[in-house]
């Protein structure tokens, strides 16, 4: 099938969304990767930005099953989709990396995550002292002057833009 140049697996669309869909899938592994193996703790927002990856990534897998069985609108529609939720995950990082940045204040529900505590008082009191507060508003790493939500907001307008570019090829294909 894939040596058939009409095969939909050949269609620019069918290629496009599936490195989008890869891009996607291995941004959310690397955070999932500095979260566990690294012990780079995620904040509220931070956790609310993976959303899309959860969401997004499994619609761009149905989005690339609609394209080979060559259902143009439904995939398009999919696609479509995966863009709208990726504008807004990169709005929720450039809102994250600003409030970083001190261009303009964090959420205040940004506190600490919260966790299962002891019930006696001695245990109350060894759990406070080890509890570390994620702030949404302190950078906890950067590259190249980005943080984690800089590089989310970055990512996820390519995802965006990448997905939007594939419902394009998809439903301009000859049928």
């Amino acid at each position: 099938m894939l040596s058939d140049p009409s095969s939909p697996l050949r269609s620019p669309a069918y290629q496009l969304g599936s490195i989008v869909l890869f891009a996607a899938t291995a941004v959310i592994l690397m955070a999932l990767a500095f979260e566990y193996l690294g012990g780079y703790e995620p904040c509220p927002l931070c956790l609310q930005q993976r959303y899309a990856y959860y969401g997004g990534i499994p619609l761009l897998f149905a989005a690339l099953v609609l394209v080979s069985a060559e259902r143009a609108g439904l995939a398009a529609l999919l696609f479509l989709m995966v863009t709208l939720a990726f504008l807004v995950n990169a709005g929720l990082g450039i809102y994250q990396a600003g409030a970083e940045w001190k261009f303009w204040p964090g959420p205040a529900t940004c506190a600490a995550v919260a966790r299962p505590l002891s019930t006696s008082a001695g245990g109350l009191f060894k759990d406070l002292e080890n509890t570390r507060v994620i702030r949404c508003d302190e950078a906890s790493w950067r590259l190249f002057g980005l943080s984690f939500a800089g590089w989310n907001a970055v990512i996820s307008l390519g995802v965006a833009l990448g997905s939007a570019a594939a419902a394009l090829k998809v439903l301009r294909a000859p049928r």
